[in-house]
């Protein structure tokens, strides 16, 4: 028995740290690569105190005489090289930071020029909100939720419950701007075969399992999301690998596709067939935060380069990298953000903009467009769309959703509850000092302007408008519209006709 255990127990041994060590040493490495510049510190710290200690030893023994004077100044020699050791090392601990920062501005483009067209989406509180009242008979949790701009859906992630489980379904919902269409589809995970997901114990880890594919990449939970191929649910994992040994940063290394059905992963370099985002959404955020690097090194410790994304609360839920559609039709995307600049400053100065879809394993090219004017911080966007528009925002649990840039110098604030969004306000900037502002609904159809743009589509609009009323009038012999008296019947019964269809309308809104 005890042959057996002293035999067995080493292969048992062996045998488990080979079915943990594709995933265990991928964990590993990263790690102790992210702690380099720390360990650089003690490093030099024990070579330079050291070092007089050494030389003594070696003086000694090629026969020099040891004194006591020799002793203390070996000492004090010994402590003097440990501080400047640890100052060394403290220094490049904060230099390697700003070298970090660097490396990850190095596709950075400031440019003058427009932002381009973009699509407004529904915000992405309302599309979390909107979910678990489709999830009919469903037991599980919700883990994920993300925007596919690709097919304008948002895709849901649903966790099984259980400790040795993974996922129960995939829901792809449609969640419109306007109109009452909700299309959705719901595909069921294989609870026999495909058992994995992420943060799973134990076999039933996903992370392990793309290990096992592929070592040395790792992601971001944030970054995975689910489709639906027909009735199979797929989880698509943007992966990262690690660059660098002094200064360690992150770059792409593919995606890896979960089969719902087989619990097969597959590892692949070409994104062009996954609907939805293939670039790590939290790589586009590091490429956005390392723009404070964008000055000497000077600027970058008192943070006098660079900008900040837009947090001042106007955003609650989602501040930054709004997944949005361009409008040209190319089915390109892009992660945009509105940005301020370091400081106590709350205007938005510029917008950020990363590809959702970047072939190869380097950074994304990252385009800051410089706006001029500048706009209004989105809390005080918000706090003019209640005050001109007060009659439709914000009653009982009514509020103004995201402010996202839209192409241009526009951006488009969206107005309703979580389960209905009723309206959308756009602006053009600033304007001789007041924001150019048109209340739409949700569809887009114009309904007025606080102030509208010279020359502006919304302008030519409300002109085309009072012109038609003007002719109107001119036609009944200048009728008053309140006196219905004067109306004839065929006037009187298309009024009613048209009465009847805008209540018909906002009823079916609701």
């Amino acid at each position: 028995m005890g042959r057996a255990l002293r035999v067995g127990l080493p292969v048992l041994l062996l045998g488990a740290v080979g079915w943990y060590a594709s995933y265990a040493t991928t964990i590993l490495v990263w790690e102790l690569r992210k702690l380099v510049p720390w360990l650089i510190a003690p490093a030099l710290v024990a070579l330079l105190a050291g070092a007089p200690a050494l030389l003594r030893l070696l003086t000694h023994r090629l026969g020099g005489r040891k004194t006591r004077f020799a002793a203390t100044g070996g000492i004090v020699l010994g402590w003097l090289g440990a501080a400047v050791g640890l100052a060394l090392g403290v220094c490049w601990l904060v230099y390697g930071e700003y070298l970090q920062d660097r490396g990850y501005v190095t596709t950075m483009r400031v440019v003058t020029d427009p932002v381009p067209e973009l699509t407004a989406r529904a915000p992405y509180l309302v599309g979390k909100a909107q979910a678990a009242p489709n999830l009919g008979d469903v037991t599980g949790e919700i883990t994920d939720i993300s925007y596919l701009p690709d097919s304008d859906r948002f895709g849901v992630l649903v966790e099984r419950r259980g400790w040795l489980t993974g996922y129960e379904v995939g829901l792809v919902q449609e969640v419109p701007l306007g109109g009452n269409s909700r299309a959705q589809q719901r595909c069921r995970f294989d609870a026999s075969t495909a058992d994995a997901r992420i943060g799973g114990w134990f076999t039933h880890n996903l992370a392990r399992k793309i290990s096992a594919e592929r070592r040395w990449v790792r992601f971001s939970a944030d970054d995975a999301y689910v489709y639906c191929q027909g009735e199979t649910p797929v989880v698509v994992v943007p992966l990262k690998r690690q660059t660098g040994i002094l200064v360690v940063t992150e770059r792409p290394a593919g995606v890896a596709l979960y089969d719902g059905q087989t619990g097969k992963v597959t590892i692949t370099d070409d994104s062009t067939k996954v609907p939805g985002p293939s670039y790590p959404i939290s790589l586009a955020a590091r490429q956005r935060e390392g723009t404070a690097a964008v000055g000497g090194f000077a600027d970058w410790w008192f943070e006098r380069s660079g900008w900040d994304a837009s947090e001042d609360g106007a955003n609650d839920g989602n501040e930054s990298e709004f997944a949005l559609r361009y409008r040209d039709g190319s089915g390109r995307s892009a992660y945009v953000t509105p940005l301020t600049p370091q400081g106590e400053a709350s205007s938005v100065v510029a917008v950020s903009t990363v590809p959702t879809r970047h072939p190869g394993g380097r950074l994304a090219p990252l385009t800051v467009h410089r706006l001029s004017p500048t706009w209004s911080s989105p809390q005080a966007i918000v706090a003019l769309i209640k005050s001109e528009y007060r009659d439709v925002c914000c009653w009982n649990d009514d509020q103004v959703f995201e402010v996202v840039p839209t192409g241009g110098s526009t951006w488009t604030a969206t107005l309703g509850s979580e389960q209905s969004i009723r309206y959308r306000v756009e602006g053009r900037g600033q304007i001789n000092g007041r924001e150019a502002t048109c209340l739409k609904n949700a569809d887009g159809t114009l309904v007025r302007c606080a102030y509208a743009a010279p020359g502006s589509p919304e302008e030519q609009e409300l002109q085309r408008r009072e012109q038609q009323k003007q002719q109107e009038q001119a036609a009944n012999g200048g009728t008053d519209p309140g006196d219905l008296t004067r109306y004839t019947d065929e006037q009187l019964a298309d009024l009613n006709r048209r009465v009847a269809e805008e209540v018909n309308r906002r009823l079916k809104e609701q």
